[in-house]
């Protein structure tokens, strides 16, 4: 089915960039350092039925938490990261590539006895061939985890959204996601977070919260097994969308659906389906983070929901058309809309 993409005027986006240039988010998480090393595959190893990589070049991006911070500050946020890092080459690397893109760091812990996460991407021709990771899932001690809510406290003034990048490796625990919870209810900001059913968290009385369908199924323990190319019509989806936001709800509920876009599901209310934008898909490394950062990014400079949702779908139809963990900025989300006319009523 090919259902028509809504958009906003540009004049709306305009004023909605340019009132997200006015706040602060803060990004509480795991953070990693993502190696790409690019080359070319002209022949099978003799040794074993792999392609043999010919190097050609090697890069480094932040990652989880810390790709999240860099996507807020491509879009012109004041974004503030805390989490825990090592001692270590790779967090010298990550905090440098950090202040390259104009993200604060004062938040982001050492811990001697912690590596640094890497994740070593091997791509080639645009094709990511196989991933290592370096890191340890050993959560916080509870001292580490009061070092950084004593950090990460007193920013919350004036801030207008916390984003919590849960990627499993030991920094949200459920004494911090509690923690947040409270403070956020006291100060009045918004707290988002991209769920890891596998980290068994309780996410009861977010401000959002950003599955993927497996995710969602995941939360819900309904089976997938009622797909239609209309997620309107595919009724275990909208009975996940239901149970999710009975059982833990939040304020907006935002479903990715990689192909067919985004389901908007709120309380009360019949479900949003905003169908993707993507032209062409080469990598979707780091689609959810674009996704919960424009998204967070969007609601506190005065969106409505759905406009959110337009916002963050068009982000995230640029960055899956890039190779590695991309961003998208301002230029380039204002173009996606220009290509997308439909108006939004």
């Amino acid at each position: 089915m090919n259902l028509p993409s809504p958009t906003l005027s540009t004049a709306r986006l305009k004023k909605l960039l340019n009132a997200g240039r006015r706040v602060r988010i803060l990004v509480v998480g795991d953070v990693m350092l993502d190696q790409f090393i690019w080359g070319t595959v002209n022949r099978i190893s003799p040794e074993a039925p792999v392609p043999v990589i010919d190097f050609q070049r090697e890069s480094f991006m932040p990652g989880g938490a810390a790709n999240v911070a860099r996507c807020l500050s491509a879009l012109g946020t004041r974004t503030e990261l805390f989490s825990v890092v090592g001692e270590d080459e790779p967090a010298r690397d990550l905090r440098r590539l950090l202040r390259d893109q104009r993200v604060e760091c004062v938040g982001v812990l050492t811990e001697p006895q912690r590596p640094t996460s890497i994740k070593t991407r091997i791509v080639a021709y645009q094709q990511q061939v196989v991933r290592v990771d370096r890191e340890s899932r050993q959560e916080l001690d509870p001292q580490t985890t009061r070092r950084l809510l004593k950090a990460l406290a007193p920013r919350l003034d004036g801030a207008r959204g916390i984003i919590v990048g849960d990627y499993g490796k030991g920094v949200v625990t459920q004494t911090l996601l509690d923690a947040l919870k409270r403070l956020c209810r006291q100060k009045g900001v918004w707290l988002s977070l991209d769920p890891k059913p596998v980290h068994h968290l309780n996410l009861t009385g977010l401000s959002l919260i950003t599955p993927n369908r497996k995710e969602a199924f995941e939360l819900s323990g309904l089976p997938d097994d009622t797909r239609d190319v209309n997620p309107l019509a595919d009724i275990n989806l909208i009975r996940t969308a239901g149970r999710v936001l009975n059982d833990l709800a939040p304020a907006l509920l935002l479903i990715t659906l990689g192909e067919q876009g985004m389901l908007l599901c709120r309380r009360g209310q019949k479900p949003d389906h905003i169908p993707t934008v993507a032209q062409e898909v080469f990598d979707v490394s780091g689609a959810g983070d674009t996704v919960i950062a424009s998204f967070t990014m969007a609601i506190a400079a005065g969106a409505a929901p759905l406009e959110a949702a337009i916002i963050s779908n068009h982000a995230a139809g640029v960055v899956v058309g890039k190779v590695g963990t991309a961003i998208v900025t301002p230029e380039e989300l204002a173009a996606s809309m220009r290509g997308r006319r439909t108006a939004l009523l």
